[in-house]
């Protein structure tokens, strides 16, 4: 599991915002594009690229892509 491939994962479900803007770094709830649509896009991907399962609360408590990252990796980790 890399971050890279994460964060071009997660960019891919944004229609309107720059794949650039999308860093480990990026506090994507403050994404003008940001919505719960969108969170639910993102824990259909992470299901689905990652075979995780992610909640709401995951994605709340994550302040960054890198963070949720490292919440999908831990949980791949439990496995």
């Amino acid at each position: 599991m890399d971050l890279q491939d994460f964060i071009t994962n997660f960019a891919e479900q944004f229609d309107e915002t720059d794949a650039s803007e999308i860093q480990a770094d990026t506090r994507y709830q403050e994404l003008n594009e940001w919505s719960s649509l969108m969170a639910i896009s993102i824990i259909a991907m992470i299901d689905e690229e990652y075979n995780i399962s992610v909640t709401g609360a995951d994605i709340r408590n994550s302040d960054t892509i890198g963070a949720l990252f490292e919440v999908v990796k831990s949980k791949k980790n439990e496995l």
